[in-house]
């Protein structure tokens, strides 16, 4: 096929050999299939792997869902025995008749391990959410079992007690004298239970009208 021989006319089209038709028929299709992708196509295939995506995201969340909601029982029998520990927590926090009590406790714990107090001094409540600490600076003389054997009954108390920046350093003893040979000082803390609709310590007045 000579293609100098042939009439190039647009008009003349329908005379054009069967290959040239075909081949611009083809190239034809390939320009409106590249215009069409991005006009239209390329903006779809972005929005499916967006919707792809999100299919990944949402299979994830009902799958998490769904084991959450096959363990209900299990979290709701977990969830009773969290409150049920934290009733019996604050079953341990004094409310405020019965901290004297607590405080008479602590001292005579330290005297039945056999300590001599030096200083007992209980300080201003500090509040909390729903309780109050209850500081108390303590110097105490011993040994290092008569300070064991305090820390440990004051563990063994009915009510929350905690002891916190213990510091032991040797006594000064005159030359010769005998007596015990250490001073412990520490911060217990006992703690309060407030009682709802309990006004908490420190806390502002509304100003007199």
């Amino acid at each position: 096929m000579n293609l100098s021989n042939i009439n190039w006319d647009i008009e003349n089209a329908g005379a054009w050999p069967a290959p040239i038709k075909f081949a611009i028929i083809l190239l034809l299709c390939l320009i409106l299939a590249g215009v069409g992708y991005y006009l239209d196509t390329q903006d779809q295939l972005a929005e499916l792997e967006r919707l792809q995506a999100q299919e990944g995201e949402l299979k994830s969340s009902f799958e998490a869902k769904q084991k959450k909601a096959v363990n209900l029982e299990e979290y709701k029998q977990q969830l009773q025995q969290i409150e049920e520990s934290f009733g019996d927590l604050l079953r341990q926090l004094p409310d405020k008749t019965q901290v004297p009590d607590l405080l008479v406790d602590v001292s005579q714990t330290g005297l039945a391990s056999g300590l001599e107090f030096e200083l007992f001094r209980p300080g201003a409540e500090v509040p909390k959410e729903f309780y109050a600490e209850l500081p108390i600076d303590i110097r105490v003389i011993g040994d290092y079992m008569e300070f064991a054997n305090f820390v440990s009954g004051l563990a063994s108390l009915p009510r929350i007690v905690t002891i916190h920046n213990i510091k032991i350093t040797p006594r000064n003893l005159p030359a010769g004298s005998k007596g015990k040979p250490l001073v412990m000082d520490a911060l217990v803390k006992t703690y309060r239970y407030l009682e709802d609709g309990a006004a908490k310590p420190n806390q502002d007045k509304k100003p007199r009208r």
